[in-house]
């Protein structure tokens, strides 16, 4: 733990009054038309950085050339016109979200690339290549890293302490989105309290990667890229070895749940699949729509009906942090066995639904006849993403959904 774990920066922000034109949601959360139409009347919106292709025609492909050319001239005018501004000296940002009752505080740093490759900063999630390549492109147009990368850290009662402190005076950005959830930042650039922090961050053992999987691998990609041969993360020091991240403490953190839906039987009838579901789980039909209470238990929707599922809890005894998990038990037990569902990442037959959109989303992908059947999951406890990611293991895909979300553009990490 020679290196830092984690260092100030100078950020680039909105100005006070530019800053609820600017915040927008992170670019992995929006469609394409999703965010063309959420950018309607938003000149100032970071989805036209961050999602640059909104502002090209609809046939061009979202990863040509031009979809990075344009950010990176979004970018540029936004710094031109001086919506976007760059701090003066290296500093941390405090940084609270509001969503209904749910309050998070947390630290906006530069977290080591150095400590990422050599597992302090710990992952849990596969990348997939073209959207690695996607984060790479954009971070080698925009010379910055945008979009910061959601890490936990294990219970500190200092570090706490240190940014109830920090947040105790009026913040530098208020800012409330149309998703309802209120983002507020302090910057803290008073040497003192940044050295406090430094010390009490960088002695940590471990972070936990919760969410930004591509966009810390693409960060690590960029700095290899940019060292000078025979050196490494742990020696050049440079700005591309750190990447853009806000770090809450891990029992603050709110996981929703992330649900499947598929588009077929796999050539079952309507009875010849809930026998074959009932033979590895209960089926008991609810006249509700069933939302699961604990872990073992799901929810499934078929043919405008809603079943409960429940696996036996024996199963969750597994020494295996990734098996004793319930996206792994209806994966290992339905929709591989059952609906020939093997490979999570690639079938084009299964699609996931973050637990924002609720449970009627999951009716209406399946009244539509797009889908056939939805599975309503129990949200992944944080401690078990932790276990999985201190033993060297990857959780299935679409495993966790964090909400509140992180607004993009209220803080990036230029590059020098």
């Amino acid at each position: 733990m020679d290196s830092p774990l984690i260092r100030p920066f100078a950020g680039l922000r909105p100005r006070r009054s530019d800053a609820a034109a600017v915040a927008a949601p992170p670019y992995d959360v929006l469609s394409s038309d999703e965010a063309r139409q959420a950018a309607i009347g938003k000149p100032l919106s970071f989805l036209h950085v961050s999602k640059a292709e909104i502002d090209l025609p609809r046939a061009v492909d979202h990863y040509a050339p031009e979809v990075y050319a344009k950010s990176a001239e979004n970018f540029q005018r936004m710094i031109q016109l001086g919506v976007l501004q760059r701090d003066q000296r290296p500093s941390y940002y405090a940084y609270r979200m509001i969503m209904d009752e749910h309050v998070q505080t947390g630290l906006v740093a530069a977290a080591s690339v150095a400590a990422y490759e050599s597992n302090r900063i710990r992952k849990h999630e596969y990348t997939r290549p073209d959207k690695e390549d996607d984060r790479v492109r954009q971070i080698e147009a925009l010379n910055a890293q945008t979009g910061p990368v959601l890490l936990a850290h294990m219970d500190d009662e200092q570090a706490e302490a240190l940014l109830a402190q920090a947040t105790a005076g009026l913040p530098d950005t208020d800012v409330l989105t149309d998703a309802g959830v209120r983002h507020l930042l302090w910057c803290i650039d008073d040497d003192r309290t940044i050295a406090q922090l430094s010390q009490v961050y960088n002695r940590m053992p471990t972070l936990y990667i919760a969410d930004g999987h591509h966009r810390s691998a693409a960060a690590a990609r960029v700095a290899a890229a940019r060292r000078p041969p025979a050196t490494t993360a742990a020696t050049t020091g440079g700005s591309a070895e750190f990447f853009l991240s806000v770090i809450f403490p891990a029992r603050q953190m709110r996981i929703l749940d992330y649900n499947r839906v598929v588009r077929d039987l796999n050539g079952y009838s309507e009875a010849e699949f809930l026998a074959a579901v009932a033979r590895c789980c209960s089926v008991q039909p609810c006249t509700e729509p069933c939302r699961p209470d604990r872990p073992t238990v799901c929810g499934m929707y078929l043919n405008g009906r809603w079943y409960r599922l429940e696996f036996p809890a024996a199963w969750l005894a597994s020494a295996d942090p990734v098996h004793s998990l319930d996206v792994s038990l209806l994966a290992e037990n339905i929709l591989g066995p059952v609906l020939g569902i093997g490979d999570l990442r690639r079938d084009t037959r299964i699609d996931f639904v973050g637990g924002g959109r609720g449970l009627a989303e999951l009716e209406r992908r399946v009244d539509s006849a797009e889908m056939a059947v939805a599975f309503a999951m129990c949200p992944t406890p944080m401690a078990a993403l932790m276990r999985v990611a201190d033993a060297g293991q990857v959780m299935p895909p679409k495993s966790t959904w964090f909400d509140p979300k992180l607004a993009d553009g209220l803080v990036s990490h230029v590059l020098d």
